[in-house]
This record gives structure tokens, sequence and C-alpha cells, in this order.
């Protein structure tokens, strides 16, 4: 039934299908589709998480470095929704693989002043050579070890960049409980949903890579983000100390 379904939705989007086939979809919608979605959702998930993200970021300022500064990384930072979250006068590096942010990241910068803007990388999150190692008090990443190509490799790299008792900051989609109707769905959609949204993954267990990570303490916390009409209900929040 899972197959049935999945080639009936293929068959709906099939134009994608064919542009992906004509190498014309990836182009499109890394430079156009994916930062006009992402900012149209963005807003709905951002009044949803708010109070998550509230929480979450409380005790940054807690993480600060010796020289009474936080220098903070943001990996996959997209158009800035979480500067608003962090504390004032919080040194800040942006990175994204995906540069076609512009618009909404000026936005974000400029509503949100209280922070020291160092720098945007171009750069995945496996691969973030750009950055000494040790120099940041704080990594955040949200709504982005779906779409790494390698998770482990990615939180190597968050590892290898914080300072020993920095602090990586995560709020992410993961997979359902395998016995319930969302896991079903999230595993219909799981193809064509990974071919429109730039690499989405719905089912990854993403607590089982952070628990296997090498942090030296871990706070985890399962939660539910209601967004109508979307298989992405089941987050995962928390931060984990090196």
């Amino acid at each position: 039934s899972i197959l049935l379904l999945r080639a009936c939705l293929a068959l709906l989007a099939w134009p994608i299908y064919l542009l992906s086939f004509l190498g014309l979809w990836e182009p499109f919608c890394r430079k156009i589709f994916f930062p006009f979605f992402l900012e149209k959702i963005g807003t709905v998930h951002e009044k949803k998480c708010k109070k998550h993200k509230e929480e979450l970021f409380r005790n940054l300022p807690d993480f600060k470095g010796p020289s009474g500064e936080l220098k903070l990384l943001e990996i996959g930072t997209g158009g800035g929704a979480n500067f608003q979250f962090y504390p004032e006068g919080c040194r800040v590096t942006c990175s994204d693989i995906n540069p076609h942010f512009q618009q909404s990241l000026s936005k974000n910068m400029k509503k949100n002043q209280h922070l020291h803007y160092e720098q945007f990388l171009v750069a995945a999150g496996e691969d973030l050579h750009q950055v000494p190692s040790g120099s940041v008090d704080a990594v955040v990443c949200t709504l982005v070890l779906c779409s790494v190509q390698n998770i482990s490799g990615t939180l190597r790299e968050v590892l290898r960049v914080l300072r020993p008792g920095g602090a990586f900051y995560f709020l992410e989609h993961v997979a359902a409980e395998h016995s319930s109707w969302r896991y079903f769905w999230q595993q219909v959609f799981y193809p064509t949903w990974k071919l429109v949204f730039a690499g989405c993954c719905l089912t990854r267990e993403l607590w089982k890579n952070l628990e296997e990570a090498k942090f030296s303490e871990l706070k985890i916390q399962h939660i539910s983000v209601a967004l109508p009409w979307m298989p992405i209900e089941p987050h995962i929040v928390g931060y984990g100390v090196k």
C-alpha cells in the first residue's frame, strides 16, 4: 500500500520529476522555490515553536567564553529566524549550503541589531573547514539535520569547532513512532518530499545519532509541532555539551 500511494503521489508531482530528470529542478529549487517556501512555512513554524525556542536558548549566556563574549556558529542559517533568540552582544557566524536567502536574511539582520554579525560562510554542515577547531562557544542547528548528507560527519564537525565546555543546540523534526499512522504517511511522502524540498528526509531518528555522538552531557526532549497537512509533527529539541 505504501508503494502504491508513493506511485500515486509521484504521478501528481510528475512535472517536478520531469524537471529533475532534465536537471532543471535542483537549481530552481535552491534559488527560488525553497527560499520562498521556507519563508512562508517558517512563519507558521516559528509561531508554533516560539515558546520552545525561548526555553531552549534561555541558558545560552551560560556558555560565554573566558573573554566574556559568546561566539556562536549557526549551521543552516537560512533567513535568520533564530536571531531574535540570541543574547545581546552575541557574535554570530552564519553558514548555509544555500546562499540564496539574502532577502530574508538581510531583513532579520536589520531587525536584530543587538547582535554582531561576523561573517557568512557558504558551507555544508559536514565540511566547516573555514571555522578553526575549538573556536566557538555555541553551535545552533534548527531544521537542518533532516537534509544534511552525513549526520555523523556533521556532528563530528560540531564537536570539532566547539571549545571544551561549549554547547550544541538543536530543534529538528524526526520520524514518528513506527506503529503510528504518522509514520505510515511519512513513508508514503518520503521520496517525493525529499525531491521537492531540497533533500529533506522525513524518517530520520536523529536522537539516536545525537546519543551516539561524544557529548559529555545531552538533554533531548520529544515534542509535537502541529502543522496543517504537514508530515513533520514529531520534533526533538535540546542541547549537548562538549
